[in-house]
């Protein structure tokens, strides 16, 4: 399994940390503004990517079900464990929902894709788009309810989840398929231009934000939550997420690419809800640095473990 380890390190992860020590770099020296980047990953680059990738996929029904199942199940079990440690350790409120944003949501798009797309190819990549339209809709509505309860509103996140361009394309993917339409070369083409422009970008993104957040400090009342939030995102998600992979009976490279997914850092798209709602900032933010710094250890392990 050693020899396992190594390899997937060689061969996937340290490609993956190269764009993501370059963005590392720009963000220390340049102080590189990642807000224009971020809108032209989130409003064209990504629904290329889910249109290309949809419009060449063959999952199966049954598969596209299995994965929505899995995604609601395991949601339910993060919160759940979340809120028991949480009430146990007698947290505050905006601590307890910051644990829960640490515990729920992984970073399944900016470095979930490009790692699903270098581990395991198209493959993989036809149950990682299913997997990220479904996280899209889920962060975008209950997400919101567990940063601000107090402050949600029902309309209002279902209203975000429409004004995501990723919900069109995929749309526009599965309609292609559905009428067995073929896209003309020259579009096909500027589409996959596009779509491969993704991966590296995110990963600068991804690696900037890491820069970014490397300067917060934390009160002594908030170690607790972020000692819990990195035992949550990186011990018992991948034991939950196992746990429900079994007892779904999910096999093959559907099994890895969720089992990869849902062991992912945490999602930077949770200190977003964070600051916004006040639940916990700067545990959300330190816990998404260090979570993804130790994942480049821990994911190899767990991918040669599931692989076996």
């Amino acid at each position: 399994m050693i020899q396992a380890v190594f390899t997937i390190l060689y061969q996937v992860f340290i490609p993956l940390s190269i764009p993501v020590f370059a963005g590392w770099l720009l963000q220390k020296y340049q102080k590189l503004d990642t807000k224009p980047f971020i809108s032209l990953a989130l409003y064209i680059l990504s629904p290329a990517l889910i249109f290309d990738v949809l419009t060449k996929s063959h999952v199966a029904t049954n598969d596209t079900m299995l994965t929505l199942a899995f995604c609601i199940i395991n949601l339910m079990f993060l919160w759940m464990a979340a809120n028991v440690w949480g009430r146990l350790l007698k947290m505050s409120s905006a601590d307890l929902a910051g644990l829960t944003l640490i515990s729920s949501f992984t970073n399944s798009v900016n470095y979930g894709f490009p790692l699903v797309l270098l581990a395991l190819g198209q493959s993989g990549m036809d149950y990682a788009s299913v997997y990220v339209i479904i996280q899209m809709i889920i962060v975008n509505i209950v997400g919101v309810y567990f940063a601000a309860r107090s402050h949600f509103s029902i309309k209002q996140a279902i209203k975000s989840v429409f004004r995501l361009p990723a919900i069109y394309a995929a749309i526009a993917a599965f309609l292609v398929q559905m009428v067995d339409f073929q896209v003309p070369t020259g579009i096909e083409k500027g589409i996959s231009l596009l779509s491969g422009a993704y991966s590296p970008l995110v990963l600068c993104i991804l690696g900037a934000q890491m820069a970014s957040v490397q300067k917060v400090s934390l009160a002594r009342s908030q170690l607790k939550a972020f000692w819990s939030g990195l035992s949550m995102r990186l011990l018992i998600a991948p034991l939950i997420a196992f746990f429900i992979l079994v007892v779904l009976d999910i096999k093959g490279t559907q099994f890895l690419v969720l089992f990869i997914l849902a062991s992912m850092p945490v999602a930077v798209n949770a200190v977003v809800l964070a600051e916004k709602f006040d639940a916990a900032p700067k545990v959300v933010s330190k816990c998404i640095l260090w979570t993804t710094l130790a994942s480049f250890i821990i994911l190899p392990i767990l991918i040669a473990i599931s692989d076996r």
